[in-house]
């Protein structure tokens, strides 16, 4: 079979499991909607956590970040892990105790203050739709080269699947959606990692693979050295990047992984803490194989494409390249007019310009295998973006039905009219996401790094506080919230948008860049929150006695 119809056949397959679970779990109550009912497993709950996790940015753009900055992408795999870790760990099982399934819940009711639960639900929808961009992005780009369609239609395509099972569904069609779609990527991303380890080293197993030798007795990092270097690029395992932006990138990933809604919500959907904690574990078992892949897959795909076009004529590319080309995310402009492909760090003489999110996608037909995994790569693309697409839009269509109409606007609306509440602001999210993901703001992991720095700067301190420290008052949140909000809001339009006067690398502040600014924002945050609480009246008695017992370990909350 043709590699085309290899793909119309399994993104159909995919695509009509998705459909068919969603008609099968459609939401009757507002329960199953924003909770799939309380009553998912925990290998299931973890599976489906694992999903939401690895999106876009993990499947197609982190591997494709780290094959271009070495070493400098490490900061991606160590800060999404930590932070996954951070967060099921020390923070999800009080959150649950405190029976509040979104964020704004939470902080309104415990910092007793509407006002801190408008400033939740304004910072959740700005979160989850940068966020969100970033996905519908990815599914435009999977779209645009396997389905031959443009980059903009391919996310109107992706815009149509996700309303359908996000809508009709809730949370209860996304989490079973999102099992099968974990099933689906992670055996999309397994498979033609293995197929190129074994092609390249002799070594089965990806996560050693890379570390291997190849059939030319050289170690495979070493060679991408000295082919990176040849090149003019820095030295493949060494860093560019300064140790302190390092850090504050890393420590925003986390933190801001720690205080994403779309995450939180998960460890509501099982029936006690203790499941919570068991498919907090599954999950970080699920995701670990994907993390520990992209290192290897980054490294296969920087050394074929390297040797593939460097200093090779034009008129002799492989039918990949024309493929790619087409979609406009692989350029080339022939400067000197000999008809050789020039790929060098120089921008003056280089005359490649490759989109980094293609790099998971292209590596398949780079190292020519089978059609029948690149179009498996494909679905698996796909159900990565639909996957956490789903859970974002889940969360804005709740932050403005649970959160806003029902605790603020009117109290009284029935279960019916909250439902239908969800499901107008569902559709409504959905095409503001559209839009954003044909106008994103960069590629795809650079835009979710942001959504970590807003989450950073605006929920972590809140929440962290609301935990651990009894005596924290609405007026230090709220403050903390708006000032850390603004700040990164402010820092991140100036640098990526050019707004406010705009500004270069050069005039970073204290060197750090926008995608770790979150952390710096936060800090600011922890300061006001603290330092206002200090000078207005501690909070009331019974809010203080609900933070002791949330911290007082029970043997078995229901």
């Amino acid at each position: 079979m043709t590699l085309q119809i290899w793909i119309w056949l399994m993104v159909g397959i995919t695509f009509s499991l998705y459909i068919g679970i969603a008609i099968w779990s459609k939401a009757g109550s507002t329960k199953d909607f924003y909770v799939a009912g309380s009553g998912v497993s925990p290998i299931a709950n973890g599976m489906a956590t694992a999903a939401d996790w690895m999106s876009a940015a993990s499947f197609i753009s982190m591997a494709g970040l780290i094959s271009f900055m070495g070493y400098d992408g490490s900061v991606y795999l160590m800060g999404w892990t930590g932070g996954y870790v951070l967060l099921a760990l020390l923070l999800a099982p009080y959150l649950r105790k405190f029976g509040k399934f979104t964020v704004p819940d939470f902080i309104g009711d415990r910092y007793y203050s509407n006002t801190a639960r408008i400033v939740a639900v304004f910072c959740a929808l700005i979160i989850s739709f940068t966020y969100v961009a970033g996905q519908m992005r990815g599914v435009g780009l999977v779209f645009s080269r396997y389905l031959e369609v443009d980059i903009n239609t391919g996310v109107v395509i992706g815009m149509a699947i996700v309303l359908f099972y996000a809508v009709l569904g809730g949370m209860k069609g996304i989490t079973y959606t999102q099992v099968a779609q974990y099933c689906v990527l992670i055996f999309a991303f397994m498979v033609p990692a293995i197929f190129i380890s074994i092609q390249m080293t002799g070594n089965p197993i990806p996560q050693l693979g890379f570390g291997s030798q190849g059939s030319d007795g050289i170690y495979l990092l070493d060679k991408l050295d000295g082919l990176s270097m040849d090149l003019g690029f820095h030295e493949y395992t060494s860093g560019s990047k300064s140790m302190l932006d390092v850090f504050f990138i890393t420590a925003a990933l986390m933190v801001g992984t720690a205080g994403l809604p779309h995450v939180i919500v998960r460890f509501f959907t099982v029936k006690k803490v203790s499941d919570a904690r068991k498919s907090a574990g599954w999950a970080l078992l699920f995701i670990a194989i994907l993390y520990t892949t992209a290192p290897a897959i980054a490294v296969f795909a920087r050394t074929n494409l390297i040797e593939t076009v460097s200093e090779k004529k034009y008129d002799k590319m492989p039918v990949w390249f024309d493929n790619w080309e087409k979609t406009g995310l692989l350029k080339f402009d022939d400067k000197n007019n000999d008809g050789i492909v020039q790929y060098v760090a120089d921008p003056k003489i280089n005359e490649l310009t490759i989109d980094r999110d293609i790099m998971v996608m292209a590596n398949p037909e780079i190292a020519e295998l089978p059609n029948w995994v690149i179009a498996l790569l494909a679905a698996g693309a796909l159900a990565a973006a639909l996957s956490t697409a789903a859970g974002l839009l889940l969360v804005i269509s709740s932050s403005v039905s649970h959160d806003l109409i029902k605790k603020i606007i009117k109290p009284d609306v029935s279960e019916k009219g909250e439902l239908i509440a969800a499901r107008i602001s569902a559709f409504f999210a959905v095409l503001m996401a559209g839009y954003f993901g044909i106008n994103p703001p960069g590629f795809v992991a650079a835009v979710v790094a942001l959504a970590f720095g807003l989450a950073a700067a605006s929920f972590f301190p809140a929440i962290v506080l609301g935990i651990f420290y009894k005596k924290m008052n609405k007026e230090g949140a709220v403050s903390g919230m708006v000032v850390g909000l603004l700040l990164m809001l402010f820092y991140m339009t100036k640098f990526k948008f050019g707004w406010f006067g705009g500004g270069s690398e050069a005039d970073w502040w204290f060197g750090i860049s926008p995608e770790g600014f979150g952390t710096f924002a936060m800090l600011i945050n922890f300061i006001i929150s603290i330092t206002v609480c200090q000078f207005t009246p501690v909070p009331p008695k019974e809010i203080q006695d609900l933070v002791e017992k949330i911290r007082i370990p029970t043997i078995e909350s229901k």
